[in-house]
């Protein structure tokens, strides 16, 4: 159905009528009909007549709308992924810190090791030293102690050898970082660096000397106490230092159980010392290349999503 704006491009002299000129030249405008074009055009026609200028008009109009929307589908994904990668900078970032601080917590928990380890040495080194001296309590040291009668806690440093403390720190930030692959946001090296300090044969030999080859020792204690003691002596009860004193004599004739004491403190005093002095220095220096590495990602000037001066 014609409408009032059709009438008007028709009518160009405005008065009101539609002239035999002006509807001639409307037909010539308006295009060639659709019977007169050949198979090809007629595909590509709307309508019965077929325009050139229309045909170009509605052909630029979709490639700006196909571009447009290739354009938009593509800058939509680039933020997306670039999104992405920039939350996962972040979240590099932070597990670089909250490895940082969990070395932090291993260089304190390799310093009380030390210090309760060199405690139970100098009990079980004085034990040692004094093994075969003639005195009744030559198995009985003693603590300090107020809430004792006399201020003293007593005790047989050799009751307490059956206890073991493997060297276990905790790791738990270090493992996850290994699952997101953070190491991914550090230089090779320091990844290697830091692989070094939770899986290196250094550590490895530390915890399995106060792991596996302690817990030897101590079982070849208990073997003694349960396949020799048991029967030699009419009541064993290594808890007790008043077992300590009954039978000083007999234990103080027992050079398996001296040998096995001097083996323990061999290996502390030769081999667990010096491990936790090179695990504790190889800590120590992780930290500064942890700072170094969190110090240069932060002087990183991040726009919007993009890392505009990257120091890798």
């Amino acid at each position: 159905m014609a409408t009032k704006d059709d009438f008007n491009k028709i009518d160009t002299n405005k008065d009101g009528f539609i002239s035999e000129e002006e509807y001639a030249n409307a037909r010539k405008t308006a295009g060639i009909e659709k019977e007169n074009l050949n198979w090809f055009i007629r595909l590509i026609t709307l309508g019965d007549r077929f325009n050139i200028k229309d045909f170009f008009d509605r052909f630029k109009k979709s490639i700006v709308e196909f571009v447009i929307l290739v354009f938009g589908v593509t800058v939509s994904f680039g933020i997306e992924q670039q999104g992405g990668v920039s939350d996962n900078r972040s979240d590099g970032i932070e597990n670089l810190s909250n490895l940082r601080e969990e070395i932090d917590q291993i260089i304190l928990y390799t310093d009380e090791y030390t210090e309760n380890l060199n405690w139970i040495v100098n009990f079980y080194t004085k034990q040692y030293e004094k093994w075969e001296k003639e005195d009744e309590n030559v198995f009985i040291d003693f603590m300090e102690d107020e809430e004792e009668p006399d201020g003293k806690y007593y005790f047989a440093p050799m009751s307490l050898y059956v206890n073991r403390n493997p060297f276990n720190p905790e790791r738990v930030i270090f493992d996850a970082i290994k699952l997101d692959g953070t190491f991914r946001l550090l230089p090779k090296e320091v990844g290697l660096e830091m692989t070094k300090i939770y899986d290196g044969v250094e550590l490895g030999y530390l915890i399995e000397n106060t792991g596996k080859i302690e817990e030897r020792l101590v079982n070849q204690f208990k073997d003694r106490v349960a396949n020799k003691w048991v029967y030699d002596l009419p009541f064993v009860d290594i808890d007790a230092p008043e077992f300590w004193i009954e039978n000083r004599t007999y234990i103080q004739k027992d050079k398996f159980m001296k040998y096995i004491l001097y083996q323990r403190l061999d290996l502390w005093q030769y081999q667990v010392f010096d491990q936790l002095d090179n695990y504790k220095s190889k800590l120590v220096e992780s930290t500064k290349i942890l700072d170094s590495v969190i110090a240069v990602r932060n002087s990183e000037y991040e726009f919007i999503w993009w890392v505009l001066n990257p120091k890798d």
